[in-house]
């Protein structure tokens, strides 16, 4: 076996009775949901585990419910088994499981920047998305190019999985024009605003004030970060770099590939769903992705992964 990264789920990841098993059956699970309540002030867990989905879905409450569930699933992973991965990647908000992995933030100041990114993102009111499928990403660019209006492509999710992101005139705009290049599908995606676009630019600015309060420590692990897809160990890298996701793409198929690169062969998904598991797959055969979505997935992959070694 090659080697190992850890990697965790963003938006759309998400689904109502997501982490019950592990609050009820792990005690380091309990654990970190009970610190995302004390810290965001409410029943994040209420909405987690019963719902509704209306509720589940909006911004505020989707993006700390996901990671508390990726993290208390990584507490009762770290429980079962000593493996430490060699990289560590997230998407989109994702990314903030995998400053905690590497220790760059500490759970409460990761509890504090998701609660507070969550917040600016979902008061974002303009602008649309829409997932662009079966087109390169030579074509798309080509056709953004020639667009007016605040239009750009938000995440490269595999190399014919394209979300675009901005104005909701020039999203509607590219999405025909996709349509008439060929593209498989274009999906509108529900959405509250243009995440990832430049039009997020005011809310990474504000992120970025909020983030001062914050103590970004050096990476014990290399994160390989979604502006770039390169690998960042710097504090101060971090606390650049995560205001500035909040309006620029998502490189996640430059992140698969460049692990690749450096000899990862294995990936373990740690949140719910299985959506990167999904992309890892278009993006290359040659990965291994474990999902590791609720406890008993956390039994299977270690035994899996015990037999491996």
């Amino acid at each position: 076996m090659g080697k190992i990264a850890f990697i965790f789920p963003g938006q759309g990841a998400q689904s109502v009775g997501m982490g019950k098993d592990v609050y009820e059956h792990s005690a380091v699970g309990k654990e970190v949901y009970d610190r995302f309540d004390a810290i965001i002030g409410r029943k994040l867990t209420n909405v987690c585990f019963n719902g509704p989905e209306e509720d589940l879905k909006q911004t505020i409450n989707t993006q700390p419910a996901i990671l508390a569930t990726s993290l208390a699933l990584l507490e009762a992973l770290k429980e079962k088994t000593d493996i430490t991965p060699d990289f560590v990647a997230g998407h989109s908000l994702g990314e903030y499981g995998a400053l905690y992995t590497a220790g760059v933030l500490s759970l409460d100041d990761t509890i504090k920047a998701i609660a507070k990114r969550a917040e600016l993102m979902s008061q974002a009111k303009s602008g649309s998305m829409a997932a662009v499928l079966g087109l390169s990403q030579d074509v798309l660019e080509e056709i953004i190019s020639g667009v007016d209006g605040v239009v750009s492509i938000a995440n490269y999710n595999t190399p014919e999985q394209l979300v675009i992101t901005g104005e909701e005139q020039a999203v509607a705009e590219v999405s025909k024009l996709a349509s008439e290049k060929g593209a498989k599908r274009v999906i509108p995606l529900a959405v509250s605003g243009a995440f990832h676009s430049a039009l997020m630019k005011p809310a990474g600015e504000e992120f970025a004030l909020f983030v001062k309060d914050l103590k970004f420590n050096d990476a014990s692990i290399p994160v390989v970060t979604n502006v770039d897809a390169k690998e960042t160990t710097k504090g101060s890298d971090f606390e650049e770099k995560m205001p500035r996701q909040i309006y620029s793409s998502v490189y996640w198929t430059q992140i698969i590939q460049h692990m690749m690169s450096q000899g990862v062969d294995t990936m373990i998904e740690i949140g719910p769903g299985s959506v990167l598991m999904g992309l890892n797959r278009k993006i290359s055969r040659d990965i291994k992705t474990y999902s590791v979505s609720n406890l008993e997935a956390v039994e299977k992959t270690v035994n899996e992964l015990t037999l491996r070694v």
